[in-house]
């Protein structure tokens, strides 16, 4: 497996939602209604959840460029948080090529909510760095600070 850690973009967005965390993770879980604020996974095409693993499928666009078709892993650890990763071979062979990318929702308990540390991590191959670090350096800190506050509407009841 190739190493892209020294291109690496990281997007990281906190905040405190009045929510408990449990919420907030089930939420995200039910992954067709976390797609209606989270535009960067429209459209799901399918899901398949066992217990604490769910599977779907979607055509993203990050930072406002289509994607192919991905099939992410979502990993729940009650009721502390997720990781999100592409799943492995043979699905997303074309992506596994050019780069890599993980994703997590932290949540904490505290007086007033869930604090939620919101994170999105990107290494790509040298080949398309160029194009894409640039891009997604400019326009996915938005699209996460978007997809936050949409969910703590979403949450709170607003």
């Amino acid at each position: 497996m190739r190493d892209y850690s020294l291109t690496m973009v990281t997007v990281q967005v906190v905040e405190t939602i009045r929510c408990t965390p449990r919420e907030l993770l089930e939420f995200v879980m039910d992954i067709e209604r976390y797609a209606e604020i989270d535009r960067k996974i429209q459209p799901v095409s399918w899901a398949e959840r066992e217990g604490d693993l769910l599977e779907f499928e979607c055509r993203p666009k990050v930072a406002g460029v289509p994607q192919p078709k991905v099939v992410q892993q979502v990993r729940l650890t009650p009721w502390s948080r997720i990781d999100i990763t592409l799943s492995p071979p043979p699905r997303n062979r074309m992506q596994h090529a050019f780069a890599k990318f993980n994703a997590s929702f932290e949540c904490v308990e505290v007086p007033e909510g869930t604090r939620v540390t919101r994170t999105l991590n990107f290494s790509f191959h040298p080949a398309t760095r160029w194009l894409l670090e640039p891009l997604l350096r400019r326009r996915l800190p938005g699209e996460v600070r978007e997809e936050i506050a949409l969910a703590k509407r979403h949450l709170e009841g607003g």
